[in-house]
């Protein structure tokens, strides 16, 4: 083969190359929706992900909309979802597959026929729904650090190769379609860097006030500019005083602010007792006795400088 030939097939290849993943590009890119207000690093690293082919980390505080956002993913891309709530006592096996063993026991027993058949003895886990499903879909992977340490490093290779082996019946389960998988996460412990490395990542910063603005005005969109102005500025206050054990989160301000507007209170209510003061219907902010000591203390002092 001559250097020209040579030269001409591996710009043929790049041009290949370039047009499949701008076709990737082009026919499935996450722009939000109307019901999920989504920052530009947010879509870049969805549509990384995407791309890539690459399962999606998405790390945070609680409430930042992790787990909505896998939702919102799906709807926007018109794709189906399948969604896997991690647990304490959850084990990887579970998402590919569980074989009922007792049960099979029990109906050897018992003399039934369709002891013969040990598909009637399989139940199929998130993974193996996802992969055998004939569209590409969604699958969210979800608060993955709740489970045991290993669990992460027990999903690699079925991930990688999105593919796994059924002991029990001899079948290998390669999925049809590749999905779309997006992984979530707390932070309450490391994850393995094994795991990390085959992952896209992105960490939910926590909205700034123009941001959470926009997602108040999601949910409800007649509240009143005053109103949501005084509000969002105590809720930042408030959650940037020192000390505070758990600061309160993306839900939990839509939460308050939803009891704010069926109490019907005003600015006036907010503000009337100053400064360092226990928030109106602060139940829905602060979750522990600590935090709400705190406040009472703070109150009490701003009280007795008056």
């Amino acid at each position: 083969m001559n250097i020209e030939r040579f030269l001409f097939i591996c710009e043929t290849s790049r041009c290949s190359n370039k047009r499949y993943f701008q076709q990737k590009a082009t026919q499935m890119k996450f722009n939000g929706t109307q019901d999920y207000v989504a920052t530009e690093d947010l879509k870049i690293a969805v549509n990384a992900a995407v791309t890539l082919e690459r399962p999606l980390l998405v790390k945070g505080e609680p409430g930042t909309g992790k787990t909505e956002l896998a939702k919102q993913v799906a709807n926007s891309l018109g794709l189906q979802l399948y969604e896997w709530n991690i647990k304490s006592t959850t084990k990887a096996q579970q998402g590919l597959y569980e074989y009922d063993a007792v049960s099979r026991l029990r109906d050897s027993q018992l003399g039934d026929k369709k002891v013969e058949e040990v598909k009637n003895y399989i139940k199929k886990g998130k993974l193996w729904q996802a992969f055998e499903s004939d569209e590409k879909v969604v699958l969210l992977i979800d608060e993955v650090d709740k489970a045991d340490i290993e669990f992460p490093n027990d999903l690699l290779q079925e991930l990688d190769k999105m593919a796994f082996h059924v002991y029990e019946t001899g079948e290998n389960v390669t999925a049809k379609k590749r999905p779309v998988v997006i992984i979530t996460s707390n932070n309450e412990k490391e994850l393995p860097d094994a795991f990390l490395r085959r992952c896209f990542f992105h960490y939910i910063r926590f909205p700034d006030q123009e941001t959470l603005e926009k997602i108040v005005r999601v949910h409800y969109p007649n509240i009143k500019q005053n109103l949501l102005s005084t509000a969002l500025a105590q809720f930042f206050e408030l959650r940037e005083q020192p000390g505070l054990k758990k600061k309160p989160s993306t839900s939990e301000a839509l939460d308050w602010l939803k009891l704010l507007l069926a109490e019907d209170l005003s600015v006036t209510d907010l503000t009337k007792e100053g400064k360092n003061s226990l928030p109106q219907l602060h139940g829905a902010l602060l979750k522990n006795e600590q935090d709400v000591q705190l406040f009472e203390r703070l109150a009490f002092m701003a009280r007795s400088q008056r």
